[in-house]
């Protein structure tokens, strides 16, 4: 008994041996368990490795193995990382492309703690009982990988230039103006009534931007509620109140990192997160609510507003300094009443578009048709006008929509001014539509005359392409002989 416990004692007070035979014991524990064990040196040589693993990678014997670099008997190892970091690699799933394994992979230190190598751990035939947990792995793995591409798309610009439909002088300038915005990296203020196609421009301005690979981000100002609005531009810091999430809340800036964030309706936003916002656009940084930290972020601003900002300036209900700050690219994006010569294009394009989502024939506009459309005054713009086009379709049972499929759509209300007064001398007033057409082709027949008849120089001087130039001139009933 006596010698029993001398020799216990001597066990204890052996910590080298004792720790020495542990890690024997367990490594010949591993080695039997696994399918395969494999050491390499700090210079990523193989050291030693059991035949079955040789065998898995058509190597003869372990002598075959001893002495080659790690990649050209495993290519997908990873045990050259492990000796780089020190650091090791837990349960990792190593696919050979056959074959799959749950590898351990550890470094190897010296008695002063500088890693000498690695050794890597393969299970193959004993991984029935992790198959559950594979399983949902994979679950995971697949659910964010749907997701991650889900946000992607949604975050991918939808419209480029060609969306914002019209080939009048107006919508050319506006054009113009937002290819030459999308080259630079200042802020945009996209100024012009609801339904104008602001956002379009928005879109386009990014898709030609060279931050067109980041996300594009859009915010309606006016869609969210004034106590929302911090935490939806800033993000929120975990518990940063009751009720609030445990994890970070990313905003509306950190997830148009990179890349544009468009403010709609900014004329909208409480003046109370103006100074924020000022500071966010000017110092690059935002701060989440209820942190402490700073974060640095790298966005392009893109705004825009129907409301006039210079009043809002006036009364005090918009900041001089955030106007100023916005204000430095502005394109004003013109009603469709100053887009007459558009209406054609647009009314084509709408339908089309109405076709499409619905599934049903294209419908043609009738001549007269078109021209009660014109009279109108638009006062949704674009938006408006697809509105009204959307509800003949599918009220109208022919392809060729009339003027009374039209009539039985269009908005209530006088569609022209108001009579003058009884005793105002009598003139003639001539239909907006038709003074715009005659207009329109005064400017095309004097570029003519000027070019000598050459369609092309005349095209040239006006700014437009000969294929817009002919075309505008066959609606305006006239076909030129092509010089």
């Amino acid at each position: 008994m006596k010698r029993e416990s001398n020799t216990l004692q001597g066990w204890l007070t052996d910590y080298g041996g004792v720790r020495e035979r542990a890690m024997r014991t367990l490594f010949d524990a591993l080695d039997a368990l696994c399918e395969g064990t494999v050491i390499i040196d700090r210079e990523c040589r193989i050291v030693w490795m059991n035949a079955r693993y040789a065998a898995r990678f058509g190597v003869a014997g372990t002598e075959q193995a001893i002495g080659r670099v790690i990649e050209d008997v495993i290519p997908s190892s990873l045990l050259r990382e492990v000796v780089r970091t020190g650091q090791p690699i837990l349960l990792d799933v190593m696919e050979t492309g056959k074959e799959s394994f749950v590898v351990i992979r550890l470094p190897l230190r010296d008695e002063q703690g500088e890693v000498i190598g690695a050794v890597g751990f393969a299970l193959f035939d004993r991984l029935q009982p992790l198959a559950p947990l594979f399983s949902k792995y994979q679950r995971l793995q697949d659910e964010l990988t749907r997701t991650q591409r889900s946000l992607a798309e949604a975050r991918r610009t939808k419209y480029t230039f060609s969306n914002f439909v019209g080939d009048s002088a107006a919508s050319l300038a506006v054009k113009r103006l937002a290819r030459r915005a999308s080259q630079v990296d200042a802020p945009v203020l996209l100024l012009g009534e609801t339904g104008t196609g602001k956002e379009i421009l928005a879109h386009a301005i990014h898709a030609a931007s060279p931050r067109a690979h980041k996300p594009f981000v859009s915010v309606n100002v006016a869609a969210i509620p004034d106590n929302l609005l911090e935490a939806e531009f800033f993000g929120v810091a975990p518990g940063a109140y009751t009720g609030a999430d445990r994890r970070v809340r990313e905003g509306k800036f950190q997830l148009a990192e990179g890349g544009t964030l468009f403010l709609d309706e900014i004329g909208e936003m409480p003046l109370a997160l103006q100074a924020k916002l000022l500071r966010a656009i000017q110092e690059r940084e935002v701060e989440p609510l209820g942190s402490n930290r700073v974060l640095r972020v790298d966005v392009r601003i893109i705004a825009a507003t129907c409301a006039d900002l210079s009043a809002r300036v006036a009364d005090g209900r918009f900041r001089a300094d955030l106007y100023y700050r916005l204000n430095v690219l502005a394109i004003p994006v013109p009603p469709l009443r100053e887009r007459a010569g558009d209406l054609a294009l647009l009314c084509e394009h709408l339908l089309e578009d109405i076709a499409l989502r619905n599934a049903q024939p294209h419908c043609e506009l009738e001549p007269a048709a078109l021209a009660l459309l014109a009279e109108n005054p638009w006062p949704g713009n674009v938006r408006e006008l697809g509105n009204v086009l959307e509800k003949a379709v599918l009220m109208s049972e022919n392809q060729r929509l009339s003027v009374a499929d039209i009539a039985a759509v269009l908005p209530a209300g006088p569609k022209h001014p108001s009579a003058p007064p009884a005793n105002a001398a009598s003139a003639a007033v001539v239909p907006y539509a038709q003074a715009m057409a005659e207009a329109e082709l005064r400017i095309l027949r004097d570029a003519l005359d000027a070019c000598g008849g050459r369609a092309s120089e005349a095209a040239r001087r006006l700014g437009i392409g000969r294929a817009t130039f002919y075309r505008r001139l066959a609606m305006l009933g006239e076909t030129p002989g092509r010089k």
